[in-house]
């Protein structure tokens, strides 16, 4: 009997102790946090949760949290399927920088892109400053938000999108071509409805880390409450002001947004990935 065999006949004695210790490192890390956020926010009742949530302030804060990372999401899959389609079709010199530079900003802390963009669009400037002259200020409005949004979720489709590319078999698309279709309508009628799973999931997750995203808007949007407060920017400004209820109400939707964002991701996986 192989030693493989031994390990899966009869009862498996790792098998408890494994899920068992999977749960209890989970709970202070994960679950007891996420369950905190729920039990406050249910503890004074319902009542009392909606009329936070129905605050101007706190609807105005979610709503240009949702339009503003639709935008993003927009950009960056367009952007991360171009960009993906370009660098797995060609070979070139400096193809491995480009790939690095795209990935980059995963590895930047939030704070330092938003320092970045203000060093590059505010008053003061690279490029800010030419605008100035002619009134324009990109910087403390929405669109510092989108941009902050674009710069940190910039790698999320890409990373997605581009080894579905690579692992994309060629002969679909030779023997559209060979039908005579021309590189448009091969792209549009083959490749793309094979990405479908890989632009969709790319879209979720970049959509949810825009959604919550803190670090770099928190620098770029000036924080000012009915005008450039997104969702976690209100929920940090309301527990510095001792208004612990209205950011737990905000910090609900949020955790509820993103669970849903991920169960549709892994539920929906096989119908995602079907060519």
């Amino acid at each position: 009997m192989s030693e493989n065999v031994r390990h899966t006949s009869g009862f498996d004695v790792v098998k408890p102790l494994s899920i068992t210790t999977l749960i209890v490192v989970m709970l202070p890390l994960v679950l007891l946090p996420l369950a905190s956020i729920f039990i406050f926010g249910t503890s004074s009742g319902l009542a009392s949760f909606w009329a936070a949530l129905a605050a101007p302030e706190a609807s105005f804060a979610l709503q240009l949290s949702i339009v503003t990372s639709f935008w993003a999401t927009i950009f960056n899959v367009v952007f991360g399927l171009f960009a993906a389609y370009v660098l797995s079709k060609y070979n070139f010199w400096g193809r491995n920088a480009l790939i690095v530079t795209i990935s980059l900003p995963t590895a930047i802390p939030t704070a330092v892109a938003g320092f970045a963009l203000l060093l590059l669009w505010g008053p003061y400037g690279t490029l800010g400053r030419l605008l100035e002259p002619h009134g324009i200020q990109i910087m403390f409005t929405a669109a510092a938000i989108i941009l902050a949004n674009i710069f940190v979720t910039f790698p999320l489709a890409f990373g997605v999108i581009k080894p579905v590319f690579d692992t994309m078999s060629k002969s679909l698309e030779e023997a559209s071509a060979t039908m005579g279709a021309t590189r448009w309508q091969t792209f549009w009628h083959v490749t793309l409805p094979s990405l479908r799973g890989a632009i969709v999931g790319g879209a979720l997750l970049t959509f949810a880390r825009s959604v919550g995203e803190f670090g770099s808007t928190i620098l770029v949007s000036g924080n000012l409450a009915s005008r450039t407060q997104t969702a976690p920017l209100y929920i940090f400004a309301k527990f510095n002001e001792g208004q612990v209820e209205a950011a737990n109400a905000i910090a609900i939707v949020l955790a509820l947004f993103s669970f849903a964002i991920f169960s549709i991701l892994f539920f929906a996986r096989d119908w995602l990935e079907t060519e």
